[in-house]
């Protein structure tokens, strides 16, 4: 995914989602769509496209949302990091002080991502969202602590009202560093078998 626009709207409604997915491709030429259920029962729709285009869709879909809009962004020019999060990707690294902005919504934390590794020098570690979480979403950054710290400053800013909680942890013991840096859900990485 390789466009300078993203746009997501995020629904309670599955439905509601659905229809608003359907006017958002059919008002503008975007160039991707992604779109389905997240827990606990929302609907995601993301696309991605020239600035014009996203714009215009993200309006058709706010339009057919109703009150079913739980949150949006509008993301114009979208930070390379956080198109290669929201693909899975982790980078792994170990560095001075880790950074935690925890929000209430998908579309919160991928606008507190990229807000954090636009204005400081740092590193999004993971950006972690919805399933497994109870619809939540998590960001990691890491760096030195100064840029870590202005990071968050800049992620919690533009997560309000959706923010949970944020943290700066300076130098993070390194037995926690993997246990922050996996995939998935608390459980899935136990290698004992059952009994």
């Amino acid at each position: 995914m390789d466009f300078p626009a993203l746009a997501l709207l995020e629904f309670n409604s599955i439905a509601t989602g659905i229809v608003a997915g359907d006017a958002m491709v059919k008002r503008a030429p975007i160039s991707q769509i992604y779109a389905g259920t997240v827990q606990p029962g929302h609907y995601l729709v993301l696309v991605t496209g020239d600035v014009a285009s996203v714009q215009e869709a993200m309006q058709a879909g706010q339009a057919a949302a109703q009150a079913a809009l739980r949150d949006a962004i509008f993301l114009p020019n979208v930070h390379p990091d956080v198109v290669t999060a929201l693909s899975g990707e982790q980078q792994v690294q170990e560095t001075e002080a880790l950074g935690v902005v925890e929000t209430q919504t998908v579309a919160s934390a991928i606008h507190a991502a990229d807000a954090g590794v636009k204005g400081a020098e740092v590193t999004l570690l993971q950006l972690r969202l919805a399933d497994g979480l109870g619809g939540k979403g998590l960001v990691f950054f890491t760096g030195l602590v100064a840029d870590v710290e202005a990071a968050v400053a800049l992620g919690t800013a533009v997560a309000q009202p959706h923010l949970v909680r944020q943290a700066v942890i300076s130098q993070l013991h390194a037995e926690m560093w993997p246990q922050v840096n996996r995939h998935g859900r608390f459980g899935s990485h136990f290698s004992w078998e059952p009994s």
